[in-house]
């Protein structure tokens, strides 16, 4: 695990697409949000039909050729993130993790519940401040957060310096507890408040996956506390995970 110090020189903490300093709140009002979406009541049947519809896949579900190729040989954890619509801030977000090899590989839904992006949706072209998120298959190289390591298996930097700033929301106060951080215009191995942005300050930054306050973010994906351990206790470098996340729609792009 590494650890920071509360302020590191000459670094500004930037968090969710934005650096924290310039900016509001990652989202609007709290709530409780990361509420499980797979049923847990209801007929045997219907229980049996979701579990076949979960294992064995070949490809991972409502994702077309153009994302589908785009997910590396290697990887073998998927987290999904599936946004309502393309100016929806809802999204359900599942975990894919695959097994085999070449021809005979096959996906298995390992779990999914909701959760939250951009409060504006989704682009395919994102930019600093325009609250949506990025379109794409990234890589989850690094995590961390103001809480101590969980047990995860991704590096991860325990540090104050990423903590949201207590003239947000007080429902937002705990937003950045538990980070991974997404591989979108940033330096892999490094903190995820690390601010190089190689693609340059105007392609925004910062993206991560983080605890939910109950409605939409800057340009995050964000989940319960629950889901967000899970993912650390689970991820694993050694199985080059990545998430794949945008609006439905795009998704199914061909």
């Amino acid at each position: 695990m590494r650890i920071a110090g509360a302020v590191r020189a000459g670094v500004t903490a930037a968090a969710c697409g934005v650096l924290l300093t310039t900016v509001a709140a990652c989202g609007a009002d709290g709530g409780d949000g990361g509420k499980p979406t797979s049923a847990s009541h209801g007929a045997a049947d219907d229980a049996r039909s979701d579990e076949a519809r979960s294992v064995d896949l070949k490809t991972i579900p409502d994702v077309g050729d153009r994302y589908q190729q785009q997910i590396p040989a290697n990887a073998r954890q998927v987290v999904a993130v599936y946004g309502d619509g393309k100016d929806s801030a809802d999204s359900t977000i599942a975990l894919y993790t695959r097994s085999g090899t070449g021809s005979d590989a096959t996906w298995k839904k390992e779990r999914s519940w909701s959760g939250h992006n951009g409060k504006k949706g989704w682009t395919t072209d994102h930019h600093e401040g325009d609250k949506r998120s990025p379109v794409g298959v990234f890589t989850l190289s690094d995590a961390g957060g103001v809480l101590a390591d969980p047990g995860a298996k991704l590096p991860y930097t325990q540090t104050a310096s990423i903590q949201a700033p207590h003239y947000w929301a007080k429902s937002h106060w705990h937003d950045f507890d538990y980070v991974i951080a997404i591989d979108y215009n940033r330096v892999k191995g490094t903190a995820p408040n690390d601010p190089t942005r190689p693609q340059g300050q105007s392609k925004g930054g910062s993206i991560w996956l983080h605890m939910d306050h109950g409605s939409g973010t800057s340009a995050c994906v964000s989940q319960s506390k629950t889901d967000m351990e899970y993912l650390l206790k689970t991820l694993d470098p050694k199985q080059h995970p990545v998430v794949v996340m945008g609006d439905k729609a795009d998704l199914k792009a061909s």
